[in-house]
């Protein structure tokens, strides 16, 4: 597609001038990286660990939310706390504005593939847990998962106090563009850390393709309002959003609670 231009406000003062404004141009258009010489995932990922994430999204029958997230509270915590599995519950949390009576669960498995693959062999031979699926399939309707890298940038999401409610906006991006987006938010990322608010960014591997997470905690809905609105006030954050939304085919947000046991309080 065509390149989108940029009109000054002012006239240039000089043919230098001129130079260096189209120099800075045309460096918001060049890759990084080639992602013909390596995976994106070995791009973007974080080098100094190995994790590896997994997102559910459980869509629950409405009168059995209750009856889900008390079995959850009581069978998920022994999962987390074992330390023969190599894992961790980094949140759970129920939809509270987006999708209705669904609740979103994401896991951390330390060592990647080899450590997802000895959790779910472990499982499988749990007696308990074979109980619980059994009975928590009964009280779905649907149930989706991804599993995620987290990019080199973002921060680690770890255990926070709250009250917090969380957001969690997903991206569909257009095929061939995740290294675009994650040149942007390197650098978008230093815009949104004022406030605490940015826990984690990740983005799929298996699952649904192309797909971006990103996951802020904000004290309530007016504190969101008021921080993503301070952000259009700092010098590039407008044009880092104006290059991004180019690459996004889809996009969802969600208003989460957390559960009692979620580490992300």
């Amino acid at each position: 597609g065509s390149v989108p231009v940029l009109v000054p406000c002012r006239g240039l003062g000089s043919s230098a001038r001129s130079a260096r404004e189209d120099s800075w141009l045309k460096s918001l258009f060049v890759r990084k990286v080639d992602p013909r010489k390596d995976a994106h995932s070995n791009l973007l990922a974080k080098r100094e660990t190995s994790s590896l994430y997994k997102l559910q999204f459980h869509n629950v029958k409405p009168e059995c939310l209750e009856a889900y997230n008390k079995l959850c509270q009581e069978v998920l915590p022994k999962i987390h706390e074992e330390k023969h599995y190599p894992c961790a519950l980094v949140g759970t949390w129920n939809t509270w504005y987006g999708e209705q009576d669904q609740a979103v669960h994401l896991w951390r498995y330390e060592g990647g593939y080899p450590a997802l693959n000895e959790v779910m062999s472990k499982l499988r031979q749990n007696k308990e847990f074979t109980e619980f699926r059994k009975e928590r399939g009964n009280m779905l309707l649907s149930r989706k998962n991804q599993l995620l890298l987290e990019f080199s940038f973002w921060n680690e999401p770890v255990p926070r106090d709250g009250p917090n409610i969380y957001e969690l906006r997903s991206y569909q991006l257009r095929p061939g563009t995740m290294i675009e987006w994650g040149n942007y938010w390197a650098r978008a990322i230093r815009f949104r850390q004022d406030s605490n608010e940015a826990v984690g960014g990740f983005f799929s591997q298996i699952g649904q393709l192309y797909m971006v997470h990103h996951l802020w905690a904000y004290k309530d809905l007016q504190t969101r309002e008021d921080i993503r609105n301070a952000a259009w006030h700092k010098p590039g954050w407008d044009e880092l959003v104006y290059y991004t939304v180019p690459l996004i085919q889809e996009m969802e947000s969600r208003i989460m609670i957390p559960l009692k046991i979620s580490p992300l309080q």
